[in-house]
């Protein structure tokens, strides 16, 4: 399919976002992070989850928000939706308007009850293989129509091929390691984003790059940079995430 020369311009400008992520992030957790943060951005007002299962068992490694992290847990809950749909047999999954449960209608309720409307959800590819689903939620009904579809495919594509890269350069131990990890960071990178909006009235991409800058400028990780936000205001260090229970299918 021949692209436009606007998307390949916004493609362009994916790949180098891309890179410039997987660059200058510490972990491949922080870069799965970005990645969510960044495909969010796609289009107003969506929520991304990315789905991998290092060891058997989905989970979220990173996500935009906690709708995103909610709506994603249903469907491990009921072992299908969109997002199992997509990693497990490498194709895209629309769907137009969660309020028909036309497909999954035990999903799309609880979907709908957390007031997302429409989702799509697209392979993520490493070395040629589904390694995860790039999961995408908007409040708004039939908000993936053929441009922004195309758009989203454009940028997972990309994104495939960024996290290949990553996973190669982190060993099969540091990258399950790396991911159990990311379930507590997603936990604390949000509270501590939610603090952040709170206090300086911004939304959660500028909250997002405050949070980044910091990390850089002072050269801490990002989590424990969203550690020390959350321990200043509570007086306690962040919770942990549930373990990360191996080896369940």
């Amino acid at each position: 399919m021949t692209r436009t020369h606007g998307e390949q311009v916004a493609d362009t400008e994916n790949l180098r976002e891309l890179h410039g992520a997987l660059l200058s992030t510490q972990s491949v957790e922080q870069f799965l992070h970005e990645m969510a943060v960044m495909a969010a951005r796609l289009a107003g007002g969506l929520s991304c989850g990315m789905t991998m299962q290092p060891s058997g068992r989905p989970v979220t490694v990173a996500c935009s928000d906690q709708v995103a992290a909610r709506v994603d847990e249903v469907q491990y809950e009921l072992d299908d939706g969109p997002c199992l749909h997509a990693m497990r047999d490498g194709s895209v999954v629309r769907i137009e308007d969660t309020t028909e449960k036309a497909r999954w209608p035990e999903f799309e309720a609880e979907a709908a009850s957390h007031g997302i409307r429409s989702c799509l959800a697209l392979p993520l590819n490493a070395d040629g293989k589904p390694v995860g689903a790039l999961n995408l939620y908007s409040r708004q009904a039939s908000a993936f129509g053929t441009a922004e579809a195309r758009r989203a495919e454009n940028f997972a594509e990309n994104a495939s091929g960024a996290l290949s890269l990553a996973m190669r350069l982190a060993s099969h131990a540091a990258l399950i390691e790396q991911l159990r990890s990311s379930l507590t960071s997603r936990t604390v990178i949000d509270q501590a984003l939610g603090i952040i909006m709170a206090r300086e009235q911004c939304n959660q991409a500028r909250a997002f790059a405050i949070l980044r800058s910091a990390s850089q400028n002072s050269n801490v990780k990002l989590r424990d940079i969203a550690g020390a936000v959350v321990t200043s205001v509570t007086g306690e260090p962040p919770q942990p995430a549930p373990p990360f229970e191996e080896g369940r299918a």
